[in-house]
């Protein structure tokens, strides 16, 4: 079954479109936070939150500021490249913590098409979530982005976990409240994520070179909220694969040994 993409992306906007730009000037409500994201870039960078309408108003006149200093002639990307989504507030919290799942889908072949996929590992924040900070490493997950924490050093192990973990934490803390099925992390959560992943291969793979020996490792970022639906946050083509702890060493070299 093909899903529709409200099922699983939260509502998002390019804002290098003029249709899609002025759409989302027009709906922005106070109350609703948005979250900002550069494209072509990596590890939270360019990232911020839009909470107020007076960074909604800051953030249009950047782009119209930038936009009237392109070159008219058209260029591959704009430098106003970029989408706002709308941000998932309420999600599920470990130990009071965000948190959000990063899975492999290894490309492996393109000539015919053979797909692989890899359950990864759960990352944390360092600090409790509170939807109202302005920290942004409450709200990104990221290593580079737990870094800056000023907590990082001290629990750094404790940012990540296996995804045995995590499955073992759900059944204990959240089956019985929510009536979930025994080992959700390895039946429903894996069972979506492959099928989102499936997906948006299909409504990419005709953008795809196709030749004997290209492959390709792709990160993809899941985010679970408070009543257990999974959303696709982001799929990134270039995926960190530094090993700096514990849960990292024991991942990353399986993941980059396997799609070799």
């Amino acid at each position: 079954r093909l899903l529709k993409m409200e099922e699983f992306i939260p509502e998002s906007f390019r804002l290098d479109l003029k249709d899609e730009r002025n759409a989302f000037f027009e709906l922005r409500k106070e109350r609703q936070i948005w979250i900002y994201k550069p494209s072509f870039s990596n590890q939270g960078r360019g990232i911020f939150l839009l909470k107020t309408p007076a960074a909604h108003r800051s953030l249009q006149a950047k782009l119209q500021r930038t936009e009237e200093h392109l070159p008219r002639k058209k260029v591959p990307y704009s430098t106003s490249s970029s989408i706002v989504q709308r941000y998932i507030d309420q999600p599920l919290l470990l130990e009071g913590k965000k948190f959000d799942v990063r899975s492999y889908l290894l490309i492996a072949c393109t000539v015919p098409y053979v797909l692989f996929f890899a359950p990864g590992y759960v990352r944390l924040t360092c600090a409790n979530y509170d939807v109202a900070s302005d920290d942004l490493t409450v709200h990104l997950t990221n290593q580079y982005m737990q870094k800056k924490n000023a907590l990082y050093s001290q629990l750094k192990e404790e940012t990540v976990w296996q995804m045995e973990h995590l499955n073992s934490y759900i059944n204990e803390k959240f089956r019985k409240k929510y009536h979930l099925p025994e080992d959700w992390v390895f039946t429903v959560l894996t069972k979506r994520m492959q099928q989102i992943m499936l997906q948006c291969f299909l409504a990419a793979k005709h953008k795809l070179a196709r030749k004997l020996g290209y492959f390709d490792l792709l990160g993809c970022d899941f985010l679970i909220d408070k009543n257990f639906k999974v959303w696709l946050l982001e799929m990134n083509a270039n995926p960190a694969l530094q090993t700096n702890c514990k849960v990292l060493r024991d991942v990353i070299p399986a993941v980059v040994h396997e799609s070799l």
